[in-house]
């Protein structure tokens, strides 16, 4: 489910309106497609530093 946020607030409406009895009803419709994790780490603060390094060669490019 790419749109978690829409599919969040039908759940509500359904709750709201008695579509579903209960929370626990709710959850018994949902499952696990995949799951995300952090990065390494440390992982990020390197790929930050390689963005500035990209984003000052670009300038150069654009001025020159």
């Amino acid at each position: 489910m790419l749109e978690t946020t829409a599919l969040g607030a039908a759940y509500l409406a359904g709750l709201g309106e008695g579509v579903w009895a209960s929370r626990d009803e709710v959850a018994s419709h949902w499952k696990l497609d995949r799951e995300f994790l952090s990065a390494p780490e440390g992982d990020a603060e390197r790929r930050y530093v390689r963005w500035k390094k990209a984003v000052e060669r670009a300038r150069a490019w654009a001025e020159g």
